[in-house]
């Protein structure tokens, strides 16, 4: 990713005759469970142009998911369809250009097109068990991360407050 979004800015900026940075925040993975949650990240990721008032659907957005997925490439694609179709549990790519076509619509008529700080904070989001374990893989790293969330959607997160300011003793200045 640091090399795409390193090259994608320099680039930019070249074209655009500007310096300093392109990207707005610095590059943020996020683990997610396959199935419903797979699918929430996906659309949500879809819907980034519409949130930023650039289009008003993701088919008018030449290098979205949305595209690829509806109008599939036969040579550089960027989505492996039969391993999307294997985790989302669709057999056929008529059965997952229908069913992403739903979810985006869906999305849309529900008026997801706010910024949710599920996928741009967390760092992983799935089922409770799934977060879990996710924090237990990750070990020593994540030591005051939590685990919070209901109704089958769970996040790990950094504290909002990252430090105690309770300081005592020769620390309190």
């Amino acid at each position: 990713m640091q090399l795409i979004a390193g090259g994608t800015g320099q680039e930019y900026n070249q074209r655009k005759n500007r310096r300093g940075a392109f990207w707005e925040d610095r590059y943020h993975a996020t683990a997610v469970e396959t199935g419903s949650h797979l699918v929430q990240c996906m659309v949500y990721i879809d819907l980034n142009m519409v949130r930023a008032g650039v289009v008003i659907h993701p088919s008018e957005w030449p290098f979205s998911g949305y595209n690829e997925i509806q109008n599939p490439r036969q040579r550089y694609f960027l989505i492996d369809h039969e391993d999307l179709m294997d985790l989302l549990d669709i057999r056929s790519m008529e059965g997952l250009k229908r069913s992403y076509r739903e979810w985006v619509e869906e999305s849309l008529a529900r008026q997801g097109q706010g910024r949710e700080p599920r996928w741009t904070q967390s760092i992983a989001v799935g089922s409770e068990a799934f977060v879990e374990k996710t924090k237990a893989e990750l070990g020593i790293t994540a030591i005051g991360r939590e685990v919070t969330g209901e109704d089958g959607v769970y996040e790990l997160r950094e504290p909002g407050v990252p430090y105690s300011f309770n300081f005592t003793g020769k620390n309190a200045d």
